[in-house]
């Protein structure tokens, strides 16, 4: 007697109950067994009692490593490692904040904002320097003459080349300013693409080992007869299918751990998520009247070097009236000659005959409208932006909500449910598979709703130039702030 036939043949015995009337005869074959072929009904019985009580799932013999993520996640949902604290955002951004203000980029703007400073400092100067003139005249007679002229400042070029210097340093730390911003969007852009990224490597890498545990049972069904070869084929397809899902998830995690050591020079940064705060601050932008959002955009950061630009254009015109004005000059000089002593006094005019400069002048103008109307186009594409960032990110953050409440109570209870049902054999392993193809999708498409929040955000926050502002001013705030968003993708899925 082989090990199918004697498993087979115990089997019937239980579903007909004829082992209760034919008590000696199956001692007598459980004797043989324990005796012959002891695996095999080991692994029958212990088949069986699963089939009587599903809830029994630790009389299975698995590996340490397999059995607790088994036991903790029936369908290989993520288990407890990926459910992080949650950390406020004050307590992890200064460090970050601290580790950007050393790249040599932000240190570099540091030294453009000081030569900004040094460039009013030198406008504020005066414009002409006194002349001095001295002359001897060998003759008959000796003369001496000493001289000394100012040119007046007559058009206040100074005070005009001063404005100009202080706007075209107000532009620069605009720029500046909003060139940070998107920069410091990008690094916080990637380090959140590197936790979710990392979230869906620890995933991977609980489907593949929860897989392997499912086809160890696999294995003791089909020994048992209790499951085809075909089924158990499949079930090998879905391991090597899992393989591939965490080589690739392993891949995409070194790229983004690349991408954050290539913008930050470490790739090792305390960061947590802060969906929490992006929630309070797009209710906050939700709650403002519709009125207000004009005057909002207006003073968008942003807007401040283009508007700045057009106070400039007008200086330029100023500038242009002011260099094209004709500033007299006084002299006064002393001139000995012989035993005669002379003083003479002396002013001079330029004449604008010839060139009186009014096509300077009209460019200068035309500079004006063309300011005016760059600013209106700016103002156009940030307010065109608001709008859609005020539509779609409460959608984005709606979805992701509904995604978790849906998750965390069927998600879980569907696995469970699944595992138990397949293990007793009530579905197919077919269909066992593809509920859990189904739950790990809905999984992933949370990760990547949590990343296209943080990227709708982010990439606003910057381009707008109010991530700084933000993080300087409100994040701690905002951070203590009551909400009803959770945090982590991650930690709906635990049951």
């Amino acid at each position: 007697m082989n090990k199918t036939t004697l498993a087979r043949t115990l089997a019937c015995l239980f579903r007909s109950g004829l082992l209760s009337c034919g008590l000696v005869l199956a001692a007598g074959l459980l004797a043989f067994a324990l005796a012959a072929e002891n695996d095999t009904l080991e692994v029958f019985l212990k088949t069986k009692a699963l089939e009587t009580n599903p809830l029994e799932t630790n009389a299975l013999e698995i590996k340490a490593p397999e059995a607790e993520v088994f036991k903790a996640q029936s369908l290989g949902l993520p288990a407890k490692e990926t459910d992080t604290p949650y950390v406020a955002l004050g307590q992890w951004l200064p460090a970050l904040l601290t580790q950007f203000n050393q790249l040599p980029e932000v240190q570099a703007q540091l030294t453009r904002q000081q030569q900004a400073e040094l460039a009013i400092q030198a406008a504020d100067r005066a414009v002409y320097n006194p002349e001095l003139g001295l002359n001897y005249q060998n003759a008959d007679t000796d003369s001496y003459s000493l001289g000394l002229s100012q040119t007046l400042d007559w058009a206040d070029k100074r005070g005009v080349a001063t404005k100009r210097a202080e706007l075209e340093a107000q532009i620069l730390l605009a720029d500046i300013g909003l060139e940070r911003n998107q920069m410091l969007a990008e690094r916080l852009l990637a380090l959140a693409e590197q936790a979710q990224s990392r979230k869906a490597l620890i995933f991977a890498e609980q489907q593949l080992r929860f897989t392997k545990a499912q086809l160890s049972i696999a294995k003791q069904r089909l020994a048992a007869g209790d499951l085809s070869n075909v089924e158990l084929q499949l079930m090998q397809l879905e391991l090597a299918t899992n393989t591939a899902d965490y080589a690739l998830a392993e891949q995409a995690a070194l790229v983004a751990d690349g991408k954050v050591i290539e913008l930050l020079g470490n790739n090792n940064f305390a960061f947590s998520e802060f969906i929490k705060e992006i929630h309070v601050f797009v209710t906050q932008a939700k709650q403002a009247p519709a009125t207000e959002l004009s005057p909002l955009t207006s003073t968008l950061p942003a807007l401040a070097s283009a508007y700045q630009q057009v106070l400039l254009a007008r200086v330029n015109a100023m500038q242009v009236k002011a260099d094209t004005s004709a500033d007299p000059t006084i002299s006064l000089a002393a001139e000995k000659e012989g035993t005669d002593n002379k003083l003479g006094v002396g002013v001079s005019i330029p004449l604008q005959v010839r060139n009186n400069y009014s096509e300077l002048q009209a460019v200068a103008d035309k500079g004006i409208a063309i300011a005016e109307q760059g600013y209106l186009a700016r103002e156009r594409v940030l307010t065109t932006k608001q709008k859609q960032f005020l539509y779609a990110l409460p959608r984005l953050l709606e979805r992701y909500q509904d995604w978790r409440e849906l998750v965390q109570v069927s998600g879980a209870k569907a696995a469970k449910s699944l595992s138990q049902q397949w293990q007793a054999g009530d579905v197919s392993t077919s269909e066992y598979l593809q509920s859990r193809r189904q739950l790990a999708a809905s999984y992933l498409v949370g990760l990547n709703l949590e990343t296209a929040i943080y990227q709708s955000w982010l990439t606003w926050m910057g381009e707008s130039g109010q991530l700084m502002p933000f993080l300087d001013g409100s994040a701690e705030q905002i951070s203590q702030a009551p909400s009803h968003m959770p945090n982590a993708a991650a930690r709906t899925v635990n049951p």
